[in-house]
């Protein structure tokens, strides 16, 4: 069995081009100061919802809906996360799963089973500055540089998207990142978004004429960054 949180039955955004059902987990390994989703961070024993009643829904409306998009927290830390996906997949519906990159050997596993059909990565920061944005002292991004080259060469689509706020990120360090993702990927800023939920309360989002500079300052040399909501 596996945590879950609670469950949105339809959304038009969170699935590229898809009509989904979107899931979360509890329980993350980070502790970003910018999380939407910060209840979400602590593990907890007991689900919101079990899973019979999300795979009711599911089998309800499984000629209605592309897919599934699940979420968290990090969805890669349930242990049940393997029959979880497949039974999804047992009723033709494709998965999309978003992931912090810290668990790439479950990644790999998953992807190498056919079990996912889209991956969106969190690249919290450039590696030099990620404990600050990932609320984690040591953090090993050796696993985040291993996701990458997991995705990279892999045949399974996938997005990189960080979220930026002014304390932690410039052109500088958003480059950097780039570079790490080569040039040619689909990479994705999101603007902070102040929130009762968020555990810094003191973070600073861009202006939306900041944001048109920044992506028309990265897109010189890397066209496939986009700011999102722009």
């Amino acid at each position: 069995m596996i945590n879950i949180a609670g469950m949105q039955k339809l959304t038009v955004q969170d699935y590229p081009n898809h009509l989904a059902a979107l899931i979360f987990t509890q329980g993350c390994n980070l502790n970003c100061p910018y999380c939407q989703n910060s209840e979400l961070i602590k593990f907890t024993k007991q689900s919101t919802l079990s899973e019979e009643e999300v795979f009711s829904y599911l089998e309800k409306r499984r000629k209605v809906l592309d897919g599934v998009a699940i979420t968290g927290g990090e969805p890669l830390l349930q242990k049940d996360i393997f029959s979880f996906i497949s039974r999804i997949k047992d009723l033709g519906l494709k998965v999309k799963l978003d992931t912090n990159g810290t668990m790439p050997e479950v990644l790999e596993k998953l992807i190498s089973a056919n079990l996912i059909d889209y991956v969106a990565l969190d690249i919290k920061n450039d590696f030099a500055n990620y404990e600050s944005a990932s609320g984690v002292k040591k953090i090993n991004t050796d696993n985040i540089k291993k996701t990458i080259s997991i995705l990279k060469s892999s045949d399974v689509d996938h997005e990189y998207r960080t979220t930026i706020m002014k304390e932690f990120h410039n052109v500088d360090n958003i480059k950097k990142i780039v570079e790490y993702i080569e040039p040619d990927q689909k990479y994705f800023l999101q603007n902070f978004e102040k929130s009762e939920f968020v555990i810094n309360k003191n973070l600073t989002p861009f202006s939306k004429e900041e944001l048109i500079l920044l992506e028309k300052e990265l897109r010189k040399a890397f066209p496939n960054v986009k700011v999102r909501g722009i």
